[in-house]
């Protein structure tokens, strides 16, 4: 049901969004890489913007960095531009968004004016929700090492995207990431049996 639940989105993100913003990109002769590193720089611009205190101009960026993110690929595919490399860079700049954005909240977690124990507090949900989630997305392409494909989870990289720049919105950031790493734990075990599974199946 999950899984039914999420391929209907996906559908209905990919007719509303991804192919009508490829469609413009390729107008204007953007390329699926330039759009890759375009979403990175734009998160950066967010990082910095989170950092300074400006949460809510913050998670607007990043929100729209993440939605550039879902071009990238619909370009490649629209325009036949699918290439290994190109899916090598779009891996490697979501891990860099993502550890950017975390130096930027970080920055604001320190130079804000809070107590030392939620400092503590916010600092550890930070480094739990950052490692969890990036052993979650190093568990997917383990398993594509290993020969297996699956993007099985509850948080995969669309949620911890949605739920970042929300919690900036709302100027609540701390206890989403607090939801992100205990979620992203979760899924951790999710995808790694899921793996075992599928690898045993193979077997």
């Amino acid at each position: 049901m999950e899984q039914m639940g999420r391929e209907q989105f996906r559908a209905a993100v990919l007719r509303y969004i991804e192919l009508p913003g490829a469609k413009f990109f390729r107008a204007i002769k953007f390329t699926p890489n330039s759009i890759t590193i375009l979403g990175f720089l734009i998160t950066v611009v967010s990082a910095y913007l989170v950092g300074a205190g400006w949460l809510l101009a913050g998670g607007i960026v990043f929100l729209f960095a993440g939605g550039l993110d879902l071009m990238d690929g619909a370009l490649a595919r629209l325009t036949g531009k699918v290439s290994p490399f190109g899916a090598l860079l779009d891996s490697v700049f979501d891990r860099l968004s993502e550890a950017a954005l975390f130096v930027g909240i970080a920055v604001f977690a320190l130079r804000d004016d809070i107590s030392e124990d939620r400092q503590i507090f916010f600092i550890t949900v930070l480094l739990a929700a950052l490692i969890f989630s990036q052993v979650v997305s190093y568990l997917r392409a383990r398993g594509e090492g290993l020969g297996v494909f699956t993007k099985a989870g509850v948080m995969t990289r669309p949620e911890r995207v949605v739920l970042l720049g929300v919690g900036l919105i709302v100027g609540q950031i701390e206890w989403f990431l607090l939801g992100i790493a205990i979620v992203s734990c979760f899924t951790l075990f999710q995808r790694m049996f899921t793996i075992r599974d599928m690898l045993d199946k193979a077997g």
